[in-house]
C-alpha cells in the first residue's frame, strides 16, 4: 500500500507539473541607462579651457608651432600664457604644459635671479628677451590627470607668482629670507 501511495504521489506531482502553466518570472525593472559623465582630459587644451571657465577665467586659445598650443589666461587677478607641448596633429594628446608670465617692472641681477632658482623647486625665473623678469612653472600630462590634480597645478602656479612677485620687488630681502 505504501508503493501504490508514493506512485500516486508520483503521479500527481508530475501531472501537476505538465499541466498547471509555469508562473512567468517576475520581470525585473530595467536598469536606468547610465549617463555618460563627460570625462575631464588635461592632456586636451579644450578642457583646460572649460575648466578654467569654471573659475571664472577667460581664455583664447591658438595653434602654435607643430605640435604646440598657446593659450591666454585672463583672470580677475592678472593674466598668463599657457603653452601646450608634443600635442597630436588635432591639437589634442598634449604631452606637458608650462604656465608662464612676464611682469612689468626691472629685472632683478641675473645672479640673483640664480639664487631665486635654487631656492625654489617648481618655479623658474628668467629674463625674457624684453629685458623683463618673467617665471614658469611646467608640468607633465597624462590621461590620470585628473581636475582635482589640475586644481593643485593651478594653486602651486599661484604660489610662484607670489614668491616671484615677492622676488622682483625686494631681490635682496627674497633671498635673505628664503636662505
Amino acid at each position: 500500500m505504501r508503493l501504490h501511495l508514493f506512485a500516486v504521489l508520483v503521479v500527481l506531482l508530475a501531472t501537476h507539473a505538465v499541466a498547471a502553466p509555469a508562473k512567468p518570472a517576475a520581470a525585473k525593472p530595467a536598469a536606468p541607462k547610465a549617463v555618460a559623465k563627460p570625462t575631464f582630459d588635461a592632456r586636451d587644451p579644450s578642457a583646460i579651457a572649460t575648466f578654467l571657465a569654471g573659475t571664472g577665467a577667460k581664455t583664447e586659445t591658438a595653434r602654435g608651432a607643430e605640435g604646440q598650443v598657446t593659450m591666454k589666461v585672463v583672470t580677475p587677478g592678472g593674466g598668463f600664457g599657457m603653452q601646450f607641448a608634443n600635442c597630436d596633429a588635432k591639437g589634442k594628446a598634449c604631452a606637458g604644459v608650462a604656465f608662464s608670465t612676464g611682469l612689468d617692472r626691472p629685472a632683478p641681477t641675473l645672479a640673483s635671479m640664480n639664487l631665486f632658482n635654487s631656492t625654489q623647486f617648481a618655479c623658474r625665473g628668467f629674463v625674457g628677451r624684453d629685458g623683463k623678469p618673467n617665471v614658469m612653472y611646467s608640468t607633465l600630462l597624462t590621461p590620470r590627470v585628473s581636475s582635482e590634480d589640475m586644481k593643485q597645478h593651478l594653486g602651486v602656479w599661484q604660489g610662484c607668482l607670489g614668491a616671484f612677485s615677492q622676488f622682483t620687488l625686494d631681490p635682496a630681502g627674497f633671498l635673505a629670507a628664503t636662505s
